[in-house]
């Protein structure tokens, strides 16, 4: 409701915003794959990015507007970025002729296994904000 009755911004700071979100990004990239390379840590550098993203948003370092925009572009440019998988498939089509169900079992269960821990931790997250809020309203009612 209150983003239909909020005036649309228009100008020079929203056209690029997502631009200067998705350059902040590849900063934090280029940052993280100097720490794993100086401090030869066991992780690729897009992992160690999102955590060192994620941790400046936690403790409200970065504010989460900054980033929001840019975020939902990626998401929605997604499919751009599995181009190169589907000419990898056409590749080696004799590959998956031969193995292709092995590659498709594999596919599955780790497919299942993700949607499963998701699954267990946004339970986890939302009774652990329902007891939150459960005992925040105990404290007002004292």
């Amino acid at each position: 409701m209150t983003l239909a009755i909020r005036p649309h911004r228009a100008g020079w700071l929203q056209r690029i915003q997502v631009p200067l979100q998705v350059v902040l990004y590849i900063g934090f990239f280029i940052v993280a794959q100097q720490l794993v390379d100086w401090l030869h840590l066991p992780l690729p550098a897009n992992i160690v990015g999102m955590l060192l993203l994620l941790a400046l948003i936690m403790l409200r370092i970065l504010p989460l507007n900054w980033v929001k925009a840019g975020s939902r572009w990626l998401l929605a440019e997604m499919l751009l970025f599995f181009i190169p998988a589907v000419v990898a498939v056409v590749n080696y089509s004799q590959l998956l002729r031969v193995d292709g169900w092995r590659i498709m079992i594999v596919i599955t269960i780790s497919t299942l296994l993700v949607l499963t821990a998701t699954a267990l931790v946004v339970d986890r997250v939302y009774r652990f904000e329902i007891w939150l809020a459960e005992r925040k309203k105990e404290r007002r009612g004292e």
